[in-house]
């Protein structure tokens, strides 16, 4: 209907021509690094641009580990794609600033000043249609994110 085409107009025109955007979600993650009895699941919801050069950019909700409210803005990142000859297995990265690891949880991401953290995450991701795809994000030395992303445009 009429709210499809609507929702449709924005996400093109938020790709922009040739980008694919891509909406994110992250319903677990598995923390192998020593568990503190506070650590809660992580959620994330997010939007994610692929450029036709390969280049990624967006931003992230997430609420850490600490049940903190959060957010992970990456202008920076990148995509290689058909890895070992496998048309659907790409690599990512994606580069920016994490904000919400507040006190008294300020020291469980390195680099934080205020609440603000610079983040690398690299990414293994597989295509299991033009539209779905999913997703396994390394979080440093503490464990790894399962995402699923579906193409908006």
């Amino acid at each position: 209907g009429a709210a499809h085409r609507v929702g449709k107009a924005i996400a093109l025109g938020l790709a922009g021509e040739g980008n694919v955007l891509r909406l994110q979600i992250s319903p677990l993650s598995y923390h192998w690094a020593a568990r503190d009895p506070e650590d809660r699941n992580v959620f994330l919801i997010g939007v994610e641009r692929e450029h036709p050069n390969g280049k990624i950019d967006g931003i992230a909700y997430f609420s850490n580990t600490f049940g903190q409210d959060s957010l992970y803005l990456f202008p920076w990142g990148g995509v290689y794609k058909n890895v070992y000859g496998i048309p659907k297995l790409s690599v990512k990265w994606t580069a920016g600033v994490i904000y919400g690891y507040k006190p008294p949880y300020e020291d469980k991401v390195p680099l934080n000043y205020k609440g603000f953290a610079p983040a690398i995450i690299p990414a293994v991701a597989y295509e299991f249609s033009p539209k779905w795809s999913g997703q396994i994000n390394l979080l440093g030395s503490r464990g790894v994110m399962f995402q699923v992303n579906v193409a908006l445009n």
